[in-house]
């Protein structure tokens, strides 16, 4: 099943019922259309006649599990209604009646082959307790897989936290889009597989996706036959000093593996010596400053922090390139040259930029910015830089100043190894380069890393990250 890309928030979700039932949608109505489609689900993860027990919250969430139940008994299986006090909405209460069978009040014993999670929804924004923290405790410490309705219960869909216990499901079947917390971590590890339901709710303009190439394919680079290597885009690349080269020749590959025409890596000439024995397709220019280099107008991107050294000396080079206009991107001790200081930053800008922090490098870059929500974190720094921001981790959002973000889940533990982010940082370049936007870069970039790295395969080192890039580029 085909899972749309747009992500919306609890409360687009719940604007987007009200709009269906002004149309004469009734809330019951929707309400069924979800039982149902948690009961397809469950059908296909037992076998006909499984016991299946149906746990139950006192709202919506637990009217549509009932409404899964009675589906379910209709279809041959033996669903039990487990129910956590007593129904307190209309629509609840009328599942409740229409489900007509028994209805338990305290966790049967353990013999079910699937249990159905509708004890909370998407609107739980505060941790569990009591009973219901003690029911979710018992279910995950049976072995009984656990099909979750919206979302597991005690996750907040917003922002993907846990903030007491929370459901640990096989499986998560939600409604008309995914929220934000079926893919930010550590709520998205309690979701299992994703499934999302066409339930009949009108579509509406997003402004979150889940990243893919459906993203960013259309501004994917496109070269004619008559092309050449400075048509295709040339990128500077900032080294770091003698024992400290490894990085910048990382990301100097892996943007000339993405189709940058050119690449040049920049730094002393004893650095530069390090690099000669090391490249053959590079250029190697020496310079003491990019100022110089910052002046040729084929030059189509950036790239400056990996090995680069904290300091001064980096924080005036990135200077130097974000106040030419070349589309830039700022990594590693580029990043933290700038700890605490991201109004500089933004000052600077007069084109393109991409920050590509880490959680610790955020941290130093943007300490004001303490959103519990990762996305919304991102988006803050993105508008407090005027750049786009690729916040790495499991769970990598890209923000763009515009509003515009996404999530990329595609990662491999693999990937976190030391270079794993040069190479990442080298992909950006090379696509800016070649004139891609930022955002789609960065989500390009993000997406392509790492299907790089799932085909690099276990035990991967950077290297490995950066020869799996041909085999995973668009033509």
């Amino acid at each position: 099943m085909t899972i749309p890309a747009e992500i919306i928030t609890v409360a687009q979700m719940r604007a987007a019922e009200a709009a269906a039932m002004t149309r004469g949608r009734s809330g019951y109505a929707l309400m069924r259309a979800a039982g149902e489609a948690v009961a397809l689900q469950a059908a296909g993860m037992v076998p006909p006649g499984a016991r299946i027990d149906v746990l139950c919250g006192p709202g919506n969430n637990g009217g549509d599990g009932q409404v899964a139940a009675r589906a379910l008994r209709d279809g041959g299986f033996a669903p039990r209604v487990v129910l956590l006090g007593e129904a307190r909405t209309p629509d609840s209460a009328r599942a409740a009646r229409e489900w007509g069978g028994p209805i338990e009040h305290a966790l049967p014993p353990g013999d079910a082959r699937l249990i159905i999670d509708a004890l909370f929804g998407a609107g739980l924004n505060r941790a569990p307790t009591g009973t219901a923290a003690a029911w979710i405790a018992a279910v995950n410490a049976q072995s009984v897989p656990v099909l979750a309705v919206d979302v597991p219960s005690g996750l907040n869909a917003d922002t993907g936290q846990t903030p007491g216990p929370c459901i640990r499901a096989r499986r998560t079947v939600t409604f008309h889009r995914l929220r934000p917390g079926h893919l930010l971590w550590p709520g998205a590890g309690c979701c299992g597989a994703l499934v999302v339901a066409d339930i009949g709710l009108a579509a509406a303009a997003a402004d979150t996706w889940w990243n893919g190439p459906a993203l960013w394919r259309a501004a994917w680079p496109q070269h004619g036959a008559d092309t050449h290597k400075f048509r295709r885009g040339a990128c500077l690349v900032w080294s770091g000093p003698e024992l400290a080269t490894g990085a910048a020749r990382l990301s100097a590959q892996a943007a000339l593996r993405t189709g940058a025409g050119i690449v040049t890596l920049s730094g002393t000439r004893d650095a530069l010596r390090i690099h000669a024995a090391h490249l053959t397709s590079i250029l190697l220019v020496e310079a003491e400053h990019p100022g110089p280099l910052l002046e040729d107008p084929r030059l189509g991107a950036c790239i400056i922090g990996p090995g680069a050294g904290i300091g001064d000396a980096t924080r005036e080079a990135a200077l130097a390139m974000l106040r030419s206009g070349t589309p830039t991107v700022l990594d590693a001790d580029a990043l933290t040259s700038f700890a605490g200081d991201p109004g500089t930053l933004r000052d600077a800008i007069r084109g393109i930029a991409v920050l590509t922090p880490h959680e610790g490098e955020f941290r130093r870059l943007f300490p004001a910015i303490d959103q519990t929500s990762k996305l919304d974190r991102a988006r803050a720094a993105a508008r407090a830089s005027g750049a786009t921001v690729l916040l790495k981790g499991p769970d990598t959002v890209i923000a763009s100043p515009d509003g515009r973000a996404a999530i990329s889940t595609h990662g491999t533990q693999w990937l976190a190894t030391a270079g794993s982010g040069d190479v990442l940082a080298g992909i950006i370049g090379g696509l800016l380069a070649q004139g891609m936007p930022g955002f789609e870069a960065a989500a390009a970039a993000a997406w392509l890393h790492a299907e790089a790295g799932r085909h690099a395969g276990a035990h991967l080192v950077a290297e490995d990250v950066l020869a799996s890039l041909r085999a995973v580029l668009p033509t």
